[in-house]
This record gives structure tokens, C-alpha cells and sequence, in this order.
């Protein structure tokens, strides 16, 4: 089983997670394979601290003590982790609204859509407030008729990134949830990966920053 360390100490683990791979073990045997299952047939004492969607490749943390975990749990629960990511989606953002830096932002509520789950949804009388800040990327797409983004979301949604760009109009490619047939077959996966992560050490305090090389 392919295990792909970013850095380890005593307090905390930083993996690389490739395309459908589960985080955590799915119901039944066929999905107890995972990326902290992996982790912890190498290193017994990892916890999960956060998730990331199967098929979204890319950056994931899981601690090594009890204090650990708990306090990157927080820093996630307050919003003290800042997370990147890189996707390519169908057509062409209208960037008009862009700030200095190039920043755009997408604010629409979010709930999971129960009947049809695990599909999440806008939904502006119950949704939760979801922000998602976006720009374009300065190496092209190399598809055409689409574009290469930088995200950073600033809330924690279920498939936030996926619903907010889809709900613009530009849903990321390979997005057998939310694309259209068209933009599925457009790529091999979901072209949606976790390229940096920074965050205070659990113990040290100290910041740091991970980053990880887009596969596509």
C-alpha cells in the first residue's frame, strides 16, 4: 500500500493523498482501504484530524497524541488552517469582480442535499454561510474551453468547492457529481487537488507551510 509522507514528527503527520483513495474507511470490507488505515499500518498512534473528498487528491494532516489532535481540530474549527487548492473548470470565470491580488469570491449557503446524498446544495432559507475566494492560475489549462484556478475556501463545507464553482457556472472537470456529461468525460478524475497547507505546529507553535506539485 502506497503511503506518501510530507513530513513526520512526534506530534503530527502531513500526507499526500492520491485520487479515489477514501480518507477513512467506507462501510464494508471493499472500502476498508485508506489513506489513515495506510497511516496507521505505519505509524500505530495516527489520528484523523480532517478529510478530504475521494477523489480530491492532494495535502491531508492526521496527528500522533491526544493533545495533538485535538488542538488541529481546533485550528481547523476556527478557521486558523489555511488551505489551497488548484482545479481546472469548464469555460472561462468572469474575473470582473477581482480584487488587487486577482481574488474573486463565491458566497452562497451550502446544505447537504439528504435525498440525494452525498451531493450538497445552495440553499439560501437553510444553508449554512460558505465562502470560497478564487483567482486564475497563472499556468494555463492546457484544455480548451477551460481554465486553471487557485481556491482557497475560507469556510469548510461538504463539497464546497465543487457546489460554488458549479453553481457559477463552471464546474470542475471530471466532477462525476456535479459536472455535466460533457465535462465528465473532459478528464480521467476530478481535477480538484490540495496544494498547500499551513498551520501552527500543535506543539511548537511554530508555523509551517506544506506544499504539494499539482499532478495535472
Amino acid at each position: 500500500m502506497i503511503l506518501t509522507v510530507v513530513h513526520a514528527d512526534d506530534a503530527l503527520l502531513v500526507l499526500d493523498k492520491p485520487a479515489d483513495l477514501l480518507s477513512v474507511p467506507g462501510r464494508g470490507p471493499e472500502n476498508a482501504d485508506c489513506l489513515s488505515a495506510r497511516a496507521q499500518a505505519a505509524y500505530p498512534d495516527a489520528r484523523v484530524v480532517h478529510r478530504l473528498d475521494m477523489a480530491t487528491s492532494g495535502l491531508l494532516v492526521m496527528a500522533r497524541s491526544e493533545h495533538a489532535q485535538r488542538e488541529l481540530s481546533r485550528q481547523f474549527a476556527q478557521r486558523e488552517v489555511s488551505k489551497r487548492y488548484v482545479a481546472i473548470v469548464a469555460g472561462q470565470p468572469d474575473d470582473a469582480s477581482a480584487d488587487a491580488e486577482g481574488w474573486c469570491d463565491i458566497r452562497l449557503p451550502l446544505i447537504v442535499d439528504w435525498p440525494n446524498r452525498p451531493r450538497s446544495k445552495v440553499d439560501h432559507t437553510l444553508g449554512k454561510p460558505s465562502h470560497t475566494r478564487w483567482r486564475r492560475h497563472p499556468t494555463p489549462a492546457g484544455l480548451p474551453n477551460a481554465t486553471r484556478l487557485q481556491l482557497m475556501p475560507v469556510t469548510g463545507r461538504s463539497h464546497q468547492l465543487r457546489v460554488h464553482l458549479m453553481s457559477m457556472g463552471h464546474a470542475i472537470l471530471g466532477d462525476e457529481l456535479y459536472a455535466t456529461p460533457e465535462q465528465i468525460r473532459m478528464a480521467p478524475r476530478l481535477l480538484l487537488h490540495a496544494t498547500q497547507l499551513a498551520l501552527k505546529h500543535p506543539v511548537t507553535k511554530d508555523s509551517m507551510t506544506f506544499e504539494s506539485a499539482v499532478p495535472f
